[in-house]
């Protein structure tokens, strides 16, 4: 298994697509210091190596990255390749429970994986999440309703949260 890379545009930066040939397995803004990290973690968990490259799943996840950004897009339905601990998957795939226009604390989030006292946990899990946008961790603020974290900047974090609920 070879994991492909491609860029892709966006109204707010360029983001870094990667796909198995199961699905999309990263999506990371360019402009940041997350890219080194996340792709020596693609690879250690992985098991392979990266490369430019051409995948199925590229041009479709270009076409549904740009209804979204146009606001006609509020779900998407990519396979995703999601590697990680089982907590880290069940954090993720509660991610995507987290409605379009709506945001949720770490807090609600760590009580809807009925863990209501790993707030921290699932902010940890979640600062792990390789599938930005797609798999939507910037729907989750601070208890306090502060933006908190965001791997790709807190600007960008407010942007897709007033994007959603405009």
């Amino acid at each position: 298994m070879t994991i492909v890379l491609k860029k892709v545009k966006t109204p707010f930066g360029e983001l870094l697509a990667g796909a198995t040939s199961n699905g999309i397995c990263l999506l990371e803004f360019t402009d940041t210091h997350r890219v080194e990290m996340q792709l020596s973690a693609l690879e250690k968990i992985f098991k392979t190596r990266t490369k430019d490259g051409e995948s199925l799943f590229f041009k479709p996840l270009q076409q549904q990255l740009d209804e979204y950004f146009c606001q006609k897009r509020h779900t998407f339905d990519l396979p995703f390749d999601m590697k990680g601990t089982p907590f880290q998957i069940q954090v993720w795939q509660a991610l995507l429970t987290i409605p379009y226009g709506q945001t949720r604390s770490y807090q609600q989030q760590a009580t809807i994986i009925q863990r209501p006292k790993a707030f921290r946990a699932v902010a940890s899990a979640n600062r792990q999440n390789r599938i930005s946008i797609l798999i939507p961790c910037h729907r989750v603020i601070a208890k306090n309703g502060g933006l908190a974290g965001y791997g790709g900047g807190l600007d960008r974090k407010k942007y897709l949260i007033q994007l959603e609920q405009s």
